[in-house]
């Protein structure tokens, strides 16, 4: 699985890249993650607002930091 946290590395960035290893190890899936904060490189996914959540290249949420529990939701999806 490709994760990957699109923003500048704000606190809020920081805050949805804890919570997604956080769902990826409660279960016990591998995943690659990739923090990606080029504005060109965020854009291509859609995302206006940061931070933003790309799992295997499909953007699943931007602009909030979603709980751990949402974004196990959006792992098994």
């Amino acid at each position: 699985m490709d994760i990957k946290i699109l923003g500048t590395g704000c606190k809020k960035c920081e805050a949805l890249e804890a919570n997604a290893r956080e769902a990826v190890k409660e279960m016990e899936i591998e995943a690659d993650f990739e923090k990606v904060t080029d504005f060109k490189a965020i854009a291509s996914y859609g995302v206006l607002k940061t931070p933003g959540l790309v799992i295997d290249g499909k953007a699943v949420s931007s602009g909030k930091v979603p709980s751990t529990e949402e974004i196990k939701k959006l792992l098994t999806k």
